[in-house]
């Protein structure tokens, strides 16, 4: 029997209010489960082709995070994701249970959203657009909510997908990368 090393503790970084303030240690908040990563590939949709980066894989080990995405990830429509305000996107694990539940389902499988963070903690309904959070030796900030689009209903095999995220209130949300190193 092999054991699996602690997964790593996710850290709220307070936010200094100026420069010579001394700031209290960081709070754990939560834990990252995954780091997956996927590029971007031609799949049929409805008839189609779309590009998309969607299908996220998880990893094994350390993966540097850049100013613009995770090592080895990429994206297929860089109008609507990806970029520095939209570098990493974290999904929560409590949310994978919800929808096994709701849509009667048992065979997801981190980076099943397409996320690149799968965490525990850090509930869509209890983080902030401003949040700071530090895993590993890299830092990072809150920027947006997902917009959810079509293509995680290609991922999910279920066009309703996306507009259930949205009126279920559990979208994820994006990362900038405010100190680029390994997770």
């Amino acid at each position: 029997m092999t054991t699996r090393p602690p997964s790593p503790a996710i850290a709220r970084n307070p936010q200094p209010e100026r420069a010579e303030s001394n700031l209290p240690a960081a709070e754990h908040v939560g834990r990252l489960l995954s780091v997956n990563v996927g590029m971007p590939k031609d799949v049929s949709w409805q008839g189609r082709t779309v590009i998309t980066g969607v299908f996220k894989d998880p990893v094994r080990g350390a993966r540097r995070v850049g100013r613009l995405n995770v090592h080895g990830d990429g994206q297929g429509d860089l109008a609507g994701h990806g970029g520095e305000q939209r570098a990493v996107f974290v999904y929560q694990i409590d949310s994978y249970r919800y929808w096994e539940r709701e849509l009667g389902r048992n065979d997801f499988v981190y980076g099943q959203f397409g996320e690149n963070f799968t965490v525990e903690g850090l509930a869509d309904d209890e983080v902030c657009i401003g949040d700071r959070y530090k895993i590993g030796s890299a830092s990072f900030e809150v920027t947006q909510p997902r917009v959810t689009c079509y293509r995680v209903g290609i991922r999910m095999n279920d066009p309703r997908v996306p507009a259930l995220l949205v009126s279920h209130h559990r979208p994820g949300f994006y990362l900038r990368v405010l100190e680029e190193g390994e997770v």
